[in-house]
């Protein structure tokens, strides 16, 4: 694989650092050349380090002829480019090369003239012009892909890559050499002082202010605390002030830019970042390489790396305050610098190696042509996935990003489209091309170039709700069919289809339009026989959503602290969700609230998985037990992995809601079901879980006591083997689509 890369040659920082190791460690089984537009350290340092490297230098009508040349005479297969000029460069030459032109985008565009109006009105929108033509994106880091994508790059041609260090053993600190290193630097300090640190650049967006004020803080608590800086920049001067006014310049040291961080890190004791905003900083990750404790913005792609207490600290941006108190604690305490330290050191190595990053690289080369070149041909490429997305339901959500990720893992290069009632939520939260469920004409232009029509999550093939959406669904399979898809039902709840020419339809066009159809429970296997369907291959497999991971423990603390959950509580849940008669139904599960607190010692937890249709339930259920009752009430939106987790740290679960307890199975909950929906009941059934009762027949608060009774009295290990037998069903969706998309492919 022959790639050129194109750079200004000007950069510093982490794009500098990032560009000359993924080059470096490329050359070394593929062919990476660098082409820079302005001479000096960059292009010369590349050079040094065994890069091919070439300088082309002169105007820009006489530039893009040259460019162009190289690339055709060089055989190379795509064209890498950094930055705003090489984006500029990049996007001019592409017309009439027939290659995949991409950028790697290591900053904010709209930050990276921030404070310099004229500089960015000129090149922040030639960038914006070059950007908008690239072919694909790759992000610095996960947040940077979603900041893309919400700019307006399309999701399924946007990747992410974090940045890497060349890890080896922390070298052992000698303490007079880093003594004599910091007094030449002309810091004020001595054997005990403990250095806090940060290299950047003096801008506005590294808020360099916040970490003066943070440090002053600090200082007042840990005299033998020092400050040492490295970077240039616009704020220099104001900075200086700043320290001067806040009392503590004789023991902070400006030392401007430095060409040896390696020395720079190893004098420090702890490392720093007050960014507003940043994608993956290398100053962590070098930080990290010396076995440093850091405190970092929570911004970009950092807690990816530092897990707040775990591997060190993290702060919200322009909190002074709570930084000055991190700093404080770590001053006073060695043992925590070096555990942080160390626990820091291990994840980076382990995550965020320099040969982790260009592995990641490659992948991303490979998949950009493979895709490119299928586009190039008019073959087929990508997933459409139908549902009833885009509906602000939990469930579905949790079913979508199940999808989705089991897709990936089949193909992570694919393109993935969603029809979704509202494409550009969907577009944002699940990072996927989306399309509007009801914009016939652009659905249909999907279908033509897709490879499978993915009809799946919750009961689509029912006429409960209303005929107008059986019908939508099964239009959507005969339409999907008619433009040449393979047609996959996956993960579905079939039923129930009540109307005698309803299940006419829906067994006549499941049969000639459906290649294959998997199914979440035993109920959904009995519907589909009775609507005569025997032509697609039908799996018995499992509910999507079974599979997906809870989020981190640190995540999950720092969730219930919002929530004011204390984190030693003991909890049990309630979900109710509106539905007729619900009103006077609340008394009963009021006096299932008391229950649990009364007899287990359980503080019942009201959810509201969706405060739009939940809501008024949930409140009303609140007030019923009184304000001195031992309750929290949680109507705050979360996101799927944190629903999760929130379950699996309860007690117990009593829920309407469906997926509220098929999260609790995931995670081997105790849970006891109120069936509103035939659905439900079948999905309990299916888990073996006989702990609930019908909502029609819920009339005395004893029936729900027996159930939540039942439940607590569960035993867990059972509850672990039925969830794993769930999870090795839910499984076969998956093979489902990888077979079809094998088929379609060979």
């Amino acid at each position: 694989m022959k790639v050129i890369h194109l750079i200004s040659g000007g950069d510093t920082g982490g794009a500098r650092t990032h560009v000359h190791l993924l080059l470096k460690l490329l050359n070394q089984d593929q062919s990476a050349t660098l082409v820079c537009f302005t001479d000096g350290p960059f292009a010369q340092d590349a050079a040094a380090l065994g890069i091919p490297t070439v300088v082309l230098r002169g105007s820009l009508p006489a530039l893009l002829p040259q460019l162009r040349r190289m690339i055709r005479e060089g055989g190379y297969d795509l064209v890498h480019c950094h930055g705003s000029r090489g984006n500029l460069m990049g996007a001019l030459v592409k017309p009439g090369l027939g290659l995949p032109v991409i950028t790697t985008v290591h900053s904010d565009p709209r930050l990276d003239y921030l404070g310099r109006p004229a500089a960015r009105l000129v090149y922040g929108t030639l960038n914006a012009f070059a950007l908008r033509r690239m072919d694909d994106w790759i992000g610095v880091s996960d947040a940077m892909r979603e900041l893309l994508i919400q700019r307006g790059c399309d999701p399924s041609r946007v990747f992410a890559i974090y940045n890497g260090v060349e890890f080896r053993p922390p070298v052992r600190r000698d303490a007079a050499n880093r003594l004599a290193y910091l007094r030449a630097l002309g810091l004020d300090a001595d054997a005990d002082s403990v250095v806090v640190g940060i290299a950047a650049r003096m801008d506005p967006v590294k808020d360099l202010s916040t970490l003066l004020r943070g440090f002053a803080k600090a200082y007042a608590a840990q005299p033998k605390l020092r400050l040492l800086i490295a970077g240039e920049g616009q704020e220099r001067e104001a900075l200086e002030a700043l320290a001067r006014e806040l009392g503590i310049a004789s023991v902070t040291c400006f030392a401007g830019w430095r060409d040896d961080m390696p020395d720079f890190y190893r004098a420090l004791d702890i490392n720093t970042l007050t960014s507003l905003s940043e994608t993956f900083p290398y100053a962590l990750t070098e930080g990290a390489r010396e076995a440093l404790p850091a405190v970092s913005t929570r911004v970009g792609g950092v807690p990816k790396l530092i897990s707040d207490g775990e591997t060190g600290y993290l702060i919200e941006p322009g909190d002074h305050e709570l930084l000055g108190q991190r700093l404080a604690e770590l001053a006073a305490d060695a043992l925590l610098r070096q555990k942080l330290g160390r626990a820091l050191y291990a994840k980076a190595a382990r995550d965020f190696s320099a040969q982790a990053t260009c592995r990641r690289q490659v992948e991303i080369y490979r998949g950009i042509l493979t895709e490119w070149k299928r586009r190039r041909t008019g073959g087929r490429s990508g997933v459409l996935v139908c549902g009833a997305y885009g509906m602000y339901n939990a469930g579905d959500e949790a079913v979508l990003d199940a999808v989705l990720g089991e897709m990936r893992a089949i193909d992570p290069f694919m393109p993935l489209t969603v029809l979704s009632r509202d494409p550009a939520e969907t577009a944002a939260t699940h990072g996927v091309r989306a399309l509007h469920s009801f914009r016939v004409l652009s659905m249909l232009r999907c279908m033509r170039h897709s490879e499978l029509f993915l009809s799946g999550g919750g009961s689509l093939i029912q006429d409960v709700t209303s005929s107008r959406s059986l019908w939508y669904y099964l239009g959507t399979l005969l339409a999907a069919r008619r433009c040449g898809c393979k047609v996959l039902m996956y993960g579905c709840g079939v039923g129930p289809v009540l109307r005698k020419g309803n299940r006419r339809r829906a067994g006549r066009v499941i049969n000639r339009c459906v290649d294959a159809v998997t199914l979440r429970e035993s109920g959904s296997l009995e519907a589909l026989r009775a609507l005569g369907v025997s032509g697609p291959d039908v799996a018995l497999a499992a509910e999507p959503a079974l599979g997906l991971p809870p989020a981190p423990d640190a995540e999950l603390d720092r969730l219930f602290r919002g929530l004011g959950i204390p984190l030693d509580e003991r909890c049990f849940c309630i979900c109710v969700r509106r539905w007729p008669g619900i009103r006077d139904k609340l008394p009963l599960f009021a006096a299932a609230a008391r229950h649990v607190w009364q007899r287990y010692g359980l503080t019942p937890v009201i959810l509201s998985v969706n405060q739009k249709q939940d809501g008024d339930a949930a409140q009303a259920l609140r007030e019923l037990l009184g304000p001195e009752a031992p309750c929290h009430l949680v109507t705050e939106a979360m996101r799927v992995p944190e629903l999760i987790g929130f379950i699996a740290r309860m007690e117990g679960i009593l829920s309407m809601r469906l997926h509220v307890l098929i999260f609790a199975a995931s995670q081997a909950t105790p849970m006891a079901g109120v069936s509103y929906d035939p659905k439900v009941a079948s999905f309990l059934d299916y888990v073996e879980a006989r702990s609930y009762l019908d909502y029609a027949a819920l009339e005395r608060p004893e029936q729900l006591l027996d159930i939540i009774d039942a439940a607590l009295g569960a035993d867990r290990a059972a509850l672990r083997a039925a969830t794993d037998r769930l999870l090795a069903l839910e499984r076969r969706n998956g093979a489902a689509a990888r077979r079809l998309l094998e088929e379609g492919r060979a």
